[in-house]
């Protein structure tokens, strides 16, 4: 009996040295990098994946050693079933208990995407697509859904003039929906209750201060000139003038091929403001802070008229006489 004791006691000190020993061996193994010098790369984890098909990626791609040690050592931090689906930038540089907390975490890779001021909808859903998220007619599709635009106070028929020009990083797989909702959200911290505020006492609503913005940042070349450009269409509003706007024209015309004609100026169309009277239809180009800035907040002057200089500059005149001749000057010339 004293002997059968003492085996046990030896067994259970055996097991209890080599369990110690096993966690020893997974401490220094969670913390060892497989190869400092190793690059990121990509690596994605489908939804829904189990836990051994994710370690079996990981060790084919060379980012762990040892898969066998890796699940146990997940399972004994408990991590095998919170790994977030999605792709991550990996590297057999980082220790493998730092590939499961990247994993843990969802800090999935992030791709940027870079509106420029004045590009409408067509022009950033080809950036969109270009970018690998969508395609340019799902992202259109997206701009014109109803429920999207009631769920984002937009008051137009679709996005136009609310998807703020800014960077954005977004993950791979992310769907037109999310992207328009960063960008009509970032456009509601620009357009603050002091805009709405400054806008009413203007007599416009926000969709009429969106829609002058967007005129304004289409017609500017030189940023100091944007309350310039505003205050000239501001007073042509007040005397009832049209805005005569060729970016407006341009925007109403279908396959528009780059060269503005007579015939396209004479054309009734919404956003023709050589034949209708105030403001298009609706914005014609997505605006930045300066423009809406210069729509709500114009410079005070006379002017009524304008004209480009060609080196992305304007003219400005106060009356139809002087017009004309800054029209010859800097347009007719040869």
């Amino acid at each position: 009996m004293k002997k059968a004791l003492i085996a046990l006691l030896i067994v259970g000190l055996l097991g209890s040295a080599l369990t110690g020993a096993l966690l020893i061996d997974l401490f220094i193994y969670g913390r060892r990098p497989a190869d400092l010098s190793a690059e990121m790369q990509s690596l994605v984890v489908p939804a829904g994946q189990q836990f051994r098909r994710t370690t079996q990626a990981l060790y084919q791609a060379g980012i762990i050693t040892h898969p066998l040690k890796f699940k146990m050592l997940a399972r004994l931090k408990d991590l095998d079933k919170q790994i977030k689906s999605g792709e991550y930038l990996l590297s057999a540089a980082m220790p493998p208990l730092e590939v499961l907390k990247v994993l843990v975490s969802g800090r999935v890779r992030l791709y940027r995407l870079t509106i420029p001021e004045g590009y409408n909808q067509q022009q950033i859903a080809a950036l969109v697509a270009e970018a690998g998220f969508t395609t340019a007619d799902a992202f259109l599709q997206a701009c014109s859904d109803s429920t999207l635009l009631q769920a984002h106070n937009i008051a137009g028929q679709d996005f136009e003039g609310y998807l703020f020009p800014d960077t954005y990083y977004f993950p791979r797989s992310t769907d037109p929906q999310t992207i328009i909702a960063a960008m009509a959200d970032k456009f509601w911290s620009v357009f603050t209750p002091a805009f709405e505020q400054r806008a009413a006492e203007l007599n416009l609503s926000i969709h009429e201060a969106v829609t002058l913005a967007a005129i304004i940042e289409k017609e500017t070349g030189v940023a100091d000139e944007r309350p310039l450009i505003s205050s000239v269409f501001h007073n042509r509003l007040k005397r009832g003038m049209r805005l005569e706007s060729d970016p407006t024209v341009i925007y109403g015309i279908k396959d528009f091929d780059g060269n503005l004609t007579r015939k396209h100026l004479k054309t009734r169309t919404p956003y023709n403001t050589y034949r209708i009277k105030g403001l298009p239809l609706g914005p014609i180009a997505n605006p930045g802070k300066a423009a809406l800035t210069a729509a709500l907040y114009p410079a005070t002057s006379d002017y009524l008229f304008f004209v480009s200089r060609k080196d992305h500059t304007h003219h400005f005149s106060t009356n139809l006489r002087d017009h004309n001749q800054a029209v010859r000057r800097y347009q007719l010339r040869r």
